[in-house]
């Protein structure tokens, strides 16, 4: 199974990057991890750097992570943040959302899990969903039918650090099919876009840094921006899918070249 996976990351204007972003690609697993920290508390960006590389020293074994392993994985994990806040009473608030995707190349499945409000999105047969729910207090509100006008977006109820027993959502396993492709983000980078524009991008796309360099030319940066990254992931040969349907878009769409990472196995 080829997999192939493109990264960015912007600082927008902020101090400080707190988004962290690895991946792990061997032959018989992957795994592809995207924190936020949580901003507003001292030690946002370390408590990301501490998820990011735990996940990824674990996804180093070489053996795919099954599903049954990942709430006991996040269980430690999230030991290890609260042993971090005690250290250093600076860090005592220490926050990271998540976003973690695992496959499993041997049996052509996948997983994730995720805290907070960074998203995964899946792109199967044409049409791309939106594949986790944020936990935040908006989303919270809109399933419950409440207006969220003038509300903070950025009011989470869970994330890895906040001492709550349920602090994380996992997936079941999918089988996965050639074409498929998968678009971890934090909140800095979907805030900027809608579905239809991350779809009808997808669609034009021969490969994931063209994708990438679609999306992030939609819109332009915003004066006060925050920390943006994305992931994206292609399985087998997701172009001969992407370019099945264009749909009309409205937004003039520049192509150039974006400062990402690529890699492919």
């Amino acid at each position: 199974m080829k997999i192939e996976a493109v990264w960015c990351s912007n600082q927008g204007k902020r101090a400080q990057n707190q988004d962290k972003t690895g991946e792990y690609l061997g032959e018989q697993a992957a795994c592809f991890v995207l924190c936020d920290g949580v901003a507003g508390d001292a030690g946002g960006g370390e408590a990301a750097a501490l998820a990011c590389q735990f996940l990824l020293d674990h996804a180093g074994q070489g053996k795919p992570c099954q599903p049954d392993e990942v709430p006991a994985l996040i269980a430690e994990l999230q030991q290890m943040i609260h042993q971090a806040q005690q250290q250093d009473q600076f860090y005592s608030r220490m926050r990271t959302t998540l976003v973690a995707l695992f496959i499993d190349r041997t049996a052509q499945q996948a997983h994730w899990v995720h805290a907070g409000d960074s998203r995964l999105y899946l792109f199967r047969n044409g049409y791309l969903c939106q594949s986790t729910t944020d936990h935040s207090l908006v989303q919270k509100m809109k399933d419950a039918g409440f207006q969220t006008g003038g509300l903070p977006d950025n009011l989470l109820y869970a994330a890895l650090g906040t001492g709550k027993h349920q602090n994380a959502t996992y997936s079941p396993t999918l089988s996965l099919a050639d074409g498929d492709v998968f678009l971890l983000c934090s909140d800095g980078f979907w805030k900027r876009y809608n579905l239809a524009q991350l779809e009808y991008t997808l669609r034009m796309a021969h490969t994931p840094t063209e994708w990438l360099t679609l999306i992030e030319h939609l819109a332009p940066p915003l004066s006060q921006q925050d920390n943006y990254s994305a992931i994206a992931v292609w399985i087998g040969s997701p172009q001969e899918s992407t370019l099945l349907q264009i749909l009309p878009l409205e937004e003039k769409v520049v192509f150039q070249t974006p400062n990402c990472q690529r890699s492919r196995r």
